[in-house]
């Protein structure tokens, strides 16, 4: 196993660790990024973290990008936890299928749910053995949600609390970011072109100001960074598999849930933006109602946002929400 320690942070408090584990596949290792203060010796279920990206970028991409000098992984490992971050195999760090390296048009879509579970769960594995400790909490954002939530319906006994930013439930007809026609293995993201569609979920007067001052430049770098062969072309391009969008296709939005969320007996927090256009608002009030059997659970509406809550203006109002709600000691009857 490949592991280094570096200073990536301008908080020479906080501990940044790589580490490349292994998947369950013979040839396939997963890259987790751990943040934690310096000082923190002992670990507990309840102060560990593990995090999960969505459909299209990594977790440093949507967890580890500084803006205004702190990402949401600095934040957290800040006020006392142990952070973990995975990208799921295609991704990130992570080990991209051979059929990567060959033209999408070559092979099926790469990287189903299912397979981001597995992967979910190896990591889960990984840390609870390391950290000598028997559960922990997830965080997840939008199709993460789905694996996270997936994961967490069949493994109740290794989750304390689960928080799920934008999480993809069921929809009313095609998902914005599935632009239709035949799916190869993956797609080509022009990075650099995102922030049109990004800013036009807000209305037009508040475009300006949604991301902070140089910060889609900052999230923008990092992001074309995870693919090595981003560089390559004008436009750069990234890499990014197409499972999730077939499973969004087939069961999303088709109105077929691909896990029943009444399984979840955990405590549950679900965060949503309101101008999030990939995951609407009546998506999110539908899986709040569905999760009959949380131990609690909590819907927390954050305005003036847009499915990338996390990288805009609001976006401490998610950091502390999700914060609040996994530190709180809470017996529910």
């Amino acid at each position: 196993m490949d592991q280094h320690t570096y200073a990536r942070t301008d908080r020479s408090d906080i501990v940044v660790e790589d580490l490349m584990i292994p998947s369950d596949t013979a040839g396939i290792s997963l890259r987790l990024r751990n943040k934690r203060q310096a000082a923190l010796k002992t670990f507990s279920a309840e102060r560990t973290i593990l995090m999960m990206h969505g459909a299209t970028y990594s977790s440093e991409s949507l967890f580890d990008a500084p803006l205004g000098g702190t990402s949401f992984m600095d934040y957290l490992a800040g006020h006392g936890y142990d952070v973990f971050a995975l990208d799921v195999r295609g991704y990130g760090g992570s080990t991209r299928p051979t059929e990567m390296d060959a033209p999408p048009e070559d092979s099926e879509p790469l990287v189903r749910t299912e397979i981001g579970v597995r992967d979910l769960a190896s990591a889960v594995q990984y840390i609870l053995k390391q950290r000598d400790i028997t559960r922990l909490n997830l965080v997840a954002m939008s199709w993460g949600g789905s694996v996270a939530g997936a994961y967490t319906a069949g493994n109740n006994d290794k989750i304390v609390k689960l928080a799920l930013v934008a999480p993809l439930w069921l929809l009313k007809g095609p998902a914005p970011i599935d632009a239709g026609g035949r799916l190869g293995a993956y797609r080509n993201v022009p990075v650099l072109d995102f922030r049109e569609r990004w800013l036009s979920a807000a209305p037009e007067a508040a475009r300006s100001s949604l991301i902070p001052e140089g910060g889609f430049e900052l999230w923008a770098e990092i992001s074309l960074a995870t693919d090595p062969q981003a560089g390559a072309g004008a436009p750069p391009l990234m890499r990014a598999v197409n499972g999730p969008i077939l499973d969004i296709r087939e069961y999303w939005a088709a109105g077929k849930a691909l896990y029943d969320a009444s399984a979840i007996r955990v405590p549950v927090l679900l965060v949503h933006a309101e101008w999030d256009r990939d995951v609407p608002i009546s998506s999110t009030q539908d899986f709040f109602l569905s999760l009959k059997h949380a131990q609690y659970r909590r819907w927390v509406e954050i305005g003036e946002g847009t499915h990338m809550v996390l990288l805009e203006k609001n976006r401490l109002q998610a950091f502390d929400a999700i914060s609040q709600f996994l530190s709180e000691q809470y017996e529910h009857d």
